[in-house]
C-alpha cells in the first residue's frame, strides 16, 4: 500500500518518541486506503484489513470471527488525526452487515497517550497487550517442584491450558466451545519435543500450573519483527494456575523457573500477551516484570464503533 513519503517518515518518527522498545515502524500493510485531512489541511491515511476465521481456526480462541482492523497513518496530527482516521472505519463498517461476532481492532503502541483519547471517545476497549519484560533472571523458588513436562502430561496439561480460556471467557474474548480442541495440536507437539519447554509446577506430586514457552528470533521482514525489536526472545505462550490454587505462588515459583530457561536458550528479554481487562493476568505479569509496548484496542460487535 502506498503510503506518502512525508506521512511515512513522520508515522515512523512518532513510534521512535512514543517508545523506545519499539522496533522501526514497519512498511504499510496491504488493504483498503482510508483517507482523511485534518483541519489545516494535513494528509492522514489508514489501512482497512478484514479477516474472517471459521470454527477451527486457532486464532478464534482471543478473536471475533469477523474482524476489521485498522492500519492508521497519522504521523505527528496526534488525536485528531486519529478520531479522523477511525471515522473513516465507521463509514467502511457501516456500508456492510456485521454479525454479533464481528470487532474493529487496532494495535497501537501502549504509551501513546493521545492515540488512547481518540480510541476510547470511539467505544474501543484494550482487550489485549503485548508486554514486554528487560530484567534478568531471578533466582529460583525451592519451596515449590517445578518439572519439564512430557507427552504423558499431555491431559493433564490440556485441562489446565483449557483453564485459561475458560476465565478469559469471562473477561476478555468469548469462550468457545472447542478450545480444547483448538489447543490440543500444538500442545501435544510441544509436549513431545525437547523445544518448545511445557513446565510444571507440582505440590505432594500434583499439578498446579503450567507454563508453555518457547524462543523467538525477531528480525526485519517477519511477524515477530514488526512487533519486536531484533534478537532472541523468550515468548510465554500460555500460564494458567488451577482453579482453587490461585494466589499460592506457583505461577510466581514456575515464571521464576521459565525466566531462568528462556535466558539459558539466548533470550535476554521476553514476552507475552495478556488481557488487561483481565484482573487476575494484568496484576501478576506486571508484578512479574511485564510491562505493555502494544494494546490491541477493540469493540465488538464492529457495529458498535462510534
Amino acid at each position: 500500500m502506498d503510503i506518502a513519503e512525508p506521512l511515512l517518515a513522520a508515522h515512523r518518527a512518532r513510534f521512535a518518541a512514543v517508545d523506545a522498545l519499539l522496533p522501526p515502524a514497519a512498511p504499510p500493510a496491504d488493504g483498503r486506503r482510508l483517507d482523511a485531512a485534518t483541519a489545516d489541511g494535513t494528509r492522514v491515511a489508514g489501512v482497512l484489513q478484514r479477516h474472517k476465521l471459521g470454527p477451527g481456526d486457532v486464532p478464534m480462541l482471543w478473536s471475533a470471527a469477523d474482524v476489521w482492523q485498522l492500519f492508521p497513518y497519522f504521523g505527528d496530527t496526534g488525536t485528531e488525526g486519529a478520531d479522523l482516521l477511525l471515522r473513516r472505519l465507521k463509514d467502511a463498517v457501516e456500508e456492510e452487515r456485521t454479525g454479533e461476532d464481528s470487532s474493529c481492532v487496532v494495535v497501537w503502541p501502549s504509551r501513546d497517550a493521545e492515540a488512547i483519547r481518540a480510541f476510547l471517545d470511539h467505544g474501543l476497549v484494550p482487550m489485549g497487550a503485548l508486554g514486554v519484560r528487560t530484567a534478568p533472571p531471578g533466582e529460583a523458588d525451592d519451596t515449590v517442584t517445578v518439572r519439564r513436562a512430557g507427552p504423558d502430561d499431555f491431559a493433564t496439561a490440556l485441562e489446565l491450558a483449557a483453564a485459561t480460556f475458560d476465565y478469559t471467557g469471562l473477561v476478555a474474548a468469548p469462550h468457545r466451545a472447542n478450545t480444547a480442541e483448538l489447543l490440543a495440536p500444538s500442545l501435544r507437539e510441544a509436549l513431545a519435543e525437547d523445544e518448545p519447554a511445557v513446565w510444571l509446577a507440582e505440590e505432594d506430586g500434583e499439578v498446579l500450573a503450567l507454563a508453555h514457552c518457547a524462543w523467538v528470533d525477531a528480525a526485519a521482514g517477519t511477524a515477530a519483527g514488526e512487533l519486536l525489536q531484533a534478537g532472541r526472545w523468550g515468548y510465554v505462550n500460555n500460564v494458567v494456575t488451577a482453579p482453587g490454587r490461585r494466589g499460592g505462588g506457583y505461577g510466581r515459583a514456575l515464571l521464576a523457573r521459565v525466566h531462568q530457561e528462556l535466558h539459558r536458550g539466548g533470550a535476554t528479554r521476553s514476552y507475552l500477551y495478556y488481557n488487561p481487562t483481565n484482573p487476575l493476568s494484568s496484576v501478576f505479569w506486571h508484578r512479574q516484570g511485564y510491562r505493555p509496548l502494544w494494546t490491541s484496542w477493540e469493540v465488538r460487535p464492529a457495529s458498535a464503533l462510534r
